[in-house]
C-alpha cells in the first residue's frame, strides 16, 4: 500500500524529510546527507518515490523504490 512519496527538503535553517499527505515532517537533520539517507530508508520501507530537493527548493534527484516500479525505461 502506497503511503505517498516522501520529500526531503530544506526549511527553517534544518534538512527534513516529509511523507506526502502528512502536515508535518516526519524527521529533521542538520546535515543533508543525514536526511537524504533517512529519507531514502523511508521511501524503500514504503516502496515509493524519494523526492531529494536542493536548499532553494528545485528538484535535485529523483528515485524509485523499488527500481521496478520506475516508469522511466533508462540504466542508472
Amino acid at each position: 500500500m502506497v503511503k505517498g512519496d516522501v520529500d526531503t527538503y530544506h526549511e527553517d535553517g534544518q534538512w527534513k524529510n516529509k511523507a506526502e499527505g502528512n502536515e508535518r515532517a516526519s524527521s529533521t537533520h542538520d546535515v543533508k546527507a543525514d536526511a537524504q539517507a533517512q529519507g531514502r530508508e523511508m521511501a524503500a520501507d514504503r516502496g515509493v518515490e524519494h523526492v531529494v530537493k536542493k536548499q532553494d527548493g528545485t528538484i535535485g534527484e529523483k528515485n524509485t523504490y523499488p527500481r521496478s516500479r520506475d516508469p522511466r525505461d533508462i540504466e542508472g
